[in-house]
């Protein structure tokens, strides 16, 4: 059946602010819908308050309403709109889900005869309902753990009593695992069972005997109105049950399980969908199956809808979960639609996958100081990361060396953990790091056994990490000339890094990289295709590997499948994986910086590892290589495909950090250069520059010591601002207001940032905040917005809530802004964006600091004025455009204040208080029309309620 042409236009509901357990998968998921409806051409109605995302980009959809996700704003839209036929609310997450519900339960889309497409609301109550859901699955046959329903502390008490510890508590209607807990001991009940409560709308729990050890499963599946259902993917978790999904390193496809489990698992998943509703879209199951030889299983869980893990499903198979589930939400059969890679076959087939790849999730526990570091029911990661190569270890230590955290790999780089007690227990308590410490048990020597008796992690990815093991000692036995070529290929085929390889030599990743040339251990870049190569695939969608060489007739080669052209070519660093300091707005400016490239005339290549973005979409550049942004892998990459040159300034400091060695091997940077990039990074060098331009800062000075730093101190005089060089997000920064917390604070940023060289700033007690972000095309200086922090200097912009246009700089002090914006941008050399923050005291603007790159705030101020100024700055970075080829038109009513968003809920007991470094996971928009406004009147009383020093 053909789609329903009466949807002629289709309201989507976003899913807002990024937190923990709801974040950039589904502005991936949210994208694709948009594109896949407006193929059909469907107009498009978009409401989601997030800024800093692509889905509420003006390019996407046909109207976006930045507006907070409430059903009054919901009534507005539709009043503005009454054309609109249908709602999709499976796009955004649990957000969009609830909101929808309670439209419906306020008779909203009757109201105005609007129907309800890709969902079926009464399965997402039954599955949302913990009690419903399990009477039904019982009803049908299917495995489920001894589980009661407690509305109420008493009853609750009751069934622990019954049940016996350990017991898992799961709140009903909540996402991100908020407020789950697993209950060990009898002691812990009362304020588990309570905060589960508190947890849930309803105000209800289910109580569960915890399935501690048991391992655990989830699959993706899409259906059709025609009853028509693939199995996209199969997920297994390393981890056992016990810890939250989103919190667990995932692999797919599964490893450990066998083929008539895996088919009876298959058929309950689909029987499961099918007895819940008669909807047409995405849905996701887990499962957790005994770990013995009967392999038993259990349901855990269904979510009739795109989930956390279909952006990762749609990434591991190359097969666009979010798109094809919007077109059998307007009526299409799986039959009818193109697979979107081979573009040849039909999307009525399940994905085969001739690779592996492994997700490891990205913590930020620096940044919640006091909270809960071990893992459990509740999800506390804020990103991920994803590697895909041709055996679970090359793709394991490809997701390693994606993570950011100054590890090269899994051991082999001397920062293991070496004390047999801490070892133990971060097994016993599992920790953010134990990706790692896995291995450091192997390398201490402790059993497998030992090991898997305590963590409950298969033996097989135990014996996995031994085999890693064994090879690093048998390789360490070598120098570098007497290294065969067979252990070389070993190594890297099992996803060694040519840093570990030297460790282990004692020699210099140059000269590893060096040897590998001379023997022909080159990288070889393969296709994720969706058929293990069956069919020809369309799509420029790749990961490396190292492959023994075949030998033909014509010589000995290894097939490389990435082809290169003789167009001009530009490869843009994306931003890595999700953490504070460093989201979406990055991702964002990426995939706008790819799209002008584009419309420059250039082939565009992509570099990133983060799965749950829009800028490794399939679709979004000419090329992308699913890759670590680490420097071995874009090396390799960039002498493959050869570009013009290399954006680092719109992937944050994840691809920023690497313009250094860019310049040194002699690869071009387009648009601003390493040279000016790092002397804003230089404080000593900055500040001499601002002398230079007569330009105000507040006084500093440098030390590289604790003793150096107490010297300093006299001088400068308290309060004094500490931080260290080259990070994001405020890492490490502190306001310190005697000697004492002063030497505390420096010894703790040298342990956990050795040899770095730190700023030491008078901090302007009461002073005002304020930054710009400006376009400079080497001549000329365009402000694109001057932004004014409500809170007090002291507070990280990024955790601010902040005006644009100011609301309270007079003429005087935006003058001095205008003139030390465009006296720095030029100064610099800048070309492209640049971003200055600037602290106001007695009418005096002073620089706390500026960055030549793309900002957090790019985004919002495009979304406010309703100008793609990341479009403009690329273009001008690569030299096609000048400032005075653009006709500047902002357009902005009023006042659009930036709000940050917290999730301080996942952690109880942490210090909720602001200061120098960044603890908000995203941002929302808030118009006003003037400062009369109620809610701005709220932000500005409460503006020092959470300072800190």
């Amino acid at each position: 059946m053909p789609k329903n042409n009466n949807i002629k236009s289709v309201l989507i509901i976003g899913s807002g602010p990024i937190i923990i357990g709801q974040a950039c998968e589904f502005d991936y998921s949210g994208s694709q819908a948009i594109r896949s409806l407006k193929e059909e051409g469907i107009e498009v109605v978009l409401i989601n308050s997030n800024p800093a995302t692509i889905m509420t980009d003006p390019s996407l959809a046909d109207y976006v309403y930045l507006k907070p996700l409430t059903t009054k704003s919901i009534i507005e839209i539709l009043k503005l709109h009454p054309n609109i036929d249908a709602v999709l609310p499976t796009m955004g997450g649990q957000t969009a889900l609830n909101l929808c519900i309670e439209a419906q339960d306020k008779g909203i889309w009757d109201d105005f005869n609007i129907n309800l497409i890709g969902v079926d609301i009464d399965a997402i109550n039954i599955t949302e309902d913990r009690e419903q859901f399990r009477k039904l699955m019982i009803d049908i046959g299917i495995g489920q753990a001894p589980s009661a329903t407690a509305a109420s502390f008493l009853e609750g008490k009751e069934i622990a009593q019954e049940f016996g510890f350990p017991l898992v508590i799961r709140p009903s209607f909540t996402l991100g695992g908020f407020g789950a807990s697993i209950v060990y001991k009898k002691e812990d009940l009362n304020n588990l069972l309570r905060r589960g409560l508190e947890a849930s709308p309803i105000h209800e729990v289910i109580i569960d005997k915890a399935l501690l050890g048991w391992k655990e499963y989830e699959l993706e599946l899409l259906r059709d109105k025609n009853d028509n259902v693939v199995i996209i993917c199969t997920i297994e978790n390393m981890d056992p049950m016990g810890i939250h999904t989103g919190d667990s390193i995932t692999v797919a496809p599964a490893m450990t399980l066998s083929d008539t489990t895996f088919q009876k698992m298959r058929d309950m998943a689909i029987h499961m969908m099918r007895s819940i509703g008669d909807f047409a879209g995405g849905c996701n199951v887990q499962f957790a199956v005994s770990p013995d030889k009967n392999e038993d299983i259990i349901a855990i869980e269904i979510n009739p809808r795109v989930s956390r893990s279909s952006a990762l499903a749609s990434k591991a198979t190359g097969y666009p979960i979010a798109k094809i589930a919007t077109k059998l939400a307007i009526g299409y059969h799986l039959d009818e639609l193109n697979n979107q890679i081979t573009k040849t076959t039909s999307a009525l087939f399940e994905p085969t996958l001739d690779y592996v790849i492994v997700k490891i999730p990205r913590w930020n526990f620096d940044k919640f100081e006091g909270s809960e570091r071990t893992l459990g029911l509740q999800m506390k990661s804020v990103g991920e990361v994803m590697g895909i190569g041709r055996s679970f270890q090359e793709a394991l230590h490809k997701a390693t060396q994606s993570l950011e955290i100054k590890r090269n790999g899994l051991g082999a780089d001397g920062k293991g953990e070496r004390k047999y007690d801490v070892i133990i227990e971060k097994l016993k308590y599992p920790s953010w790091d134990r990706v790692f410490v896995l291995y450091d048990a192997v390398q201490m020597g402790i059993s497998l056994s030992t090991i898997h008796e305590i963590t409950k992690i298969d033996m097989w990815f135990l014996k996995q990490y031994e085999e890693l093991y064994t090879l690093e000692k048998e390789i360490s036995s070598f120098k570098l000339d007497t290294l065969s070529y067979n252990l070389l290929l070993e190594a890297k085929q099992k996803g060694f890094a040519d840093r570990q390889i030297a460790h282990m030599l004692g020699c210099l990743e140059s000269e590893v990289h060096k040897k590998r040339e001379a023997l022909g251990v080159h990288r070889v870049y393969k296709l994720v295709d969706t058929c293990a190569a069956e069919f020809d695939a369309q799509t420029p969608y790749y990961y490396s590997t190292f492959e023994n060489k075949m030998i033909t007739s014509k010589g000995s080669f290894a097939d490389n499948e990435s082809v290169v052209s003789n167009k001009k070519k530009i490869v843009v660093l994306g931003s890595g994986p999700n953490r504070i300091g460093q989201g979406i707005e990055f991702d964002y400016c990426c995939v706008h910086g790819v799209l002008a490239a584009k419309e420059s005339g250039y082939e565009t290549i992509m570099i990133n590892c983060n799965p749950e973005t829009v800028s490794t979409d399939f679709d979004i550049a000419d090329k992308l290589y699913f890759e670590p942004v680490f420097w071995e892998h874009i090396y390799d990459i960039i002498r493959h495909e050869k570009p013009e040159g290399v954006i680092v300034q719109l992937g944050g400091q994840t691809a920023l950090k690497l313009a250094e060695k860019l310049e040194k091997h002699g690869i071009k940077i387009i648009g601003t250069s390493f040279e000016a990039l790092d002397l804003a990074e230089d404080r000593g060098r900055f500040s001499e520059l601002l002398v230079d331009l007569n330009i105000p800062f507040p006084k500093f000075a440098l030390a590289s010591t604790a003793d150096e730093a107490i010297a300093i101190a006299d001088d400068l005089d308290f309060p004094i601002l500490v931080r260290p060089s080259y990070v994001l997000g405020g890492q490490g920064m502190k306001i310190v207001i005697n000697k004492e917390e002063l030497e505390k604070h420096v010894v703790d940023i040298l342990h956990k940032i050795p040899n770095n060289v730190l700023l030491l700033d008078h901090y302007l007690d009461g002073a005002i905040e304020a930054e710009a972000d400006a376009i400079c095309d080497g001549k000329d200086v365009y402000i694109i917005g001057i932004m004014e922090h409500i809170e007090p200097c002291g507070v990280h912009s990024g955790d601010s809530n902040a005006t644009l246009p100011p609301f309270n700089l007079g003429e005087f002090v935006m003058q001095q802004i205008k003139d030390h914006t465009q006296k720095i941008a030029l100064a610099l050399r800048t070309v492209g964006l640049i971003n200055i923050q600037f602290a106001i005291k007695d009418d005096v603007v002073y620089i706390i600091e500026a960055n030549p790159r793309a900002s957090r705030t790019v985004p919002f101020i495009s979304k406010a004025y309703k100008e793609p100024y990341v479009n403009y700055a690329t273009k001008i970075m690569l030299g096609k455009n000048k400032l005075k080829d653009f006709d500047f038109k902002p357009k902005l009513d009023g006042f659009a204040i930036k709000q940050p968003v917290f999730s301080f809920n996942k952690f109880p007991n942490v210090d909720k208080r602001l200061g120098p470094e960044m603890k908000s996971t995203g941002e929302s928009i808030l118009f006003i029309e003037n400062l009369k406004d109620d809610q701005f009147y709220e932000l500005y009383s409460r503006r020092k309620m959470y300072l800190t020093k």
